[in-house]
């Protein structure tokens, strides 16, 4: 893991495949959502032979340490300043965000002055309502919310029993606190009416069968941005690029590709 330190705090982030020096295409940074890591990433790697890919751990998780942040806009600020943090140390222009990552995502690209070639968004929206049942687990019953977060098609589709023991290993990694605090800032995120705003080529990908951010979350993303387009992944729920990570890095690469990045 390398770090870099902004805000008297250290921010981890893992790379790979070099510099993105070496290449002419544009890097990525993978952030993920609320309660993950970078290690939901690692089947992104494998972008890694075309151009630089780096996933950060957003303070609180993984290695990264944490800022003393209350739910919601003072909470993604932090985390918008992590994801500006690496993307200068490693000069990767694409920001691919998933579920809260996304949240981020857009928020860096509309009030953070870094250098972006493009955003891929997925499995999130411009607003990120979250069930009050859920929010309630997550501060009173955490188990109750880890396994509701489990079931079918919400995360996973059809998991492989390690990609469901690692996410569920990773969200009690994250702990009650942090994953209740990335839940109700993804509730009180709302850019509805900022879409338009975001200058950027945008992907948007969903997977077929999520039901925590649905296919219209995304349909929305696509017609309110400028410069956006869609894709479905089937077989695939929330975390379509840990279930079905082929079909999703042939859709960003195609992506990158055909904006020449």
């Amino acid at each position: 893991m390398n770090t870099c330190s902004h805000h008297g705090r250290e921010t981890a982030y893992r790379v790979s495949g070099g510099d993105t020096g070496d290449s002419e295409n544009a890097g990525v940074l993978c952030i993920h959502g609320s309660g993950g890591s970078h290690g939901v990433w690692k089947s992104q790697s494998r972008l890694a032979d075309e151009r630089t890919v780096a996933a950060v751990d957003l303070s609180g998780h993984g290695e990264s340490d944490d800022a003393d942040a209350d739910a919601g806009y003072e909470a993604l600020s932090v985390y918008a300043a992590d994801v500006v943090a690496v993307g200068e140390e490693t000069d990767c222009r694409v920001l691919v965000g998933n579920s809260l990552g996304g949240a981020v995502a857009m928020t860096v690209a509309l009030e953070r002055k870094l250098d972006l070639d493009a955003l891929v968004l997925t499995g999130t929206g411009a607003k990120l309502t979250v069930l009050d049942d859920l929010l309630v687990w997550l501060e009173e019953d955490f188990d109750r919310a880890v396994e509701f977060l489990h079931d079918d098609d919400r995360l996973f589709h059809d998991p492989d029993e390690r990609d469901l023991e690692f996410s569920r290993k990773a969200m009690r990694e994250a702990g009650q606190e942090v994953t209740h605090r990335d839940f109700l800032s993804c509730h009180r995120f709302d850019v509805r009416d900022r879409l338009s705003e975001i200058e950027v080529p945008t992907l948007a990908v969903v997977g077929e069968h999520d039901q925590l951010t649905p296919p219209w979350y995304h349909e929305f993303l696509a017609d309110e941005i400028p410069d956006a387009e869609m894709v479905t992944v089937d077989d695939a729920a929330h975390l379509a690029m840990l279930e079905q990570p082929a079909a999703f890095n042939d859709a960003v690469s195609e992506f990158l590709g055909g904006r020449g990045l």
